[in-house]
């Protein structure tokens, strides 16, 4: 499979283009290093908000799903160059945690559509160690503020939801109708996992991957919930 290669590095500054190596195609990768943001600082003064009281945060987990497919941790040392600060530099991504997510650490999203199925796979170097983490496509890009990237993407969207009561109905907040990437890092903080639905993305209508603190919980009233958001990576799906 593609993502079993060896990453390479991709400058992010701006202006600059991806190196892209050893992928087949149809893959649309991108590394990228998380850096702290000017919500950081906010955090320390005035606190900077997590899911904006739109979902259910650090509730113990009743139920969690288990059918993402592990795969290989990727190579360490998965580099790219750091994102500026927002306001002074064009960004594509944030660390919320820098405990969790420290400054630094990497990530890779891989994106395939092939006869209307997707695979979106998540590889992350230099995690907390020998934790969990939640991670779901979102429908809005990255910002300074954890909610800034939305509710998760749904192919069949919940109408019962509104932006401040996103869905957590199982019948439309589970790893079928979004795309849910839960992962266990290792003794480095490195972890690797993959999930494939049958669908391809509305054009425009899903631009990011968010972390979370626990692995996605699955029961009624807090389905598709895990915790606090961590980090963001702006993607193009």
């Amino acid at each position: 499979m593609p993502g079993d290669s060896v990453f390479t590095g991709r400058a992010i500054r701006r202006g600059s283009e991806p190196a892209r190596t050893g992928y087949a195609p149809g893959m649309k990768p991108r590394t990228t290093l998380l850096v702290s943001g000017a919500c950081l600082t906010v955090l320390v003064v005035a606190g900077c908000g997590n899911d904006d009281g739109t979902t259910v945060e650090s509730a113990p987990a009743t139920t969690e799903r288990t059918d993402t497919t592990t795969l290989p941790n990727p190579a360490s040392g998965m580099t790219g160059d750091a994102f500026g600060v927002p306001g002074t530099t064009e960004t594509d991504a944030f660390t919320y945690d820098q405990t969790a997510v420290p400054v630094g650490s990497t990530v890779d999203v891989e994106t395939e559509e092939d006869n209307g199925r997707t695979t979106v796979t998540l590889s992350v170097t230099g995690l907390a160690p020998n934790r969990d983490f939640g991670a779901h496509v979102h429908t809005r890009a990255c910002g300074p503020q954890p909610a800034d990237s939305g509710p998760h993407y749904q192919n069949d969207p919940d109408p019962a939801a509104t932006p401040e009561s996103p869905s957590t109905d199982p019948a439309y907040a589970n790893p079928q109708n979004e795309v849910w990437l839960d992962i266990t890092t290792d003794d480095n903080g490195d972890a690797r996992a993959s999930t494939t639905v049958d669908w391809e993305f509305r054009d425009d209508a899903a631009e990011s991957v968010v972390i979370h603190a626990q692995h996605t919980m699955t029961g009624p009233g807090v389905a598709g919930t895990a915790g606090d958001r961590l980090a963001c990576i702006d993607e193009d799906f």
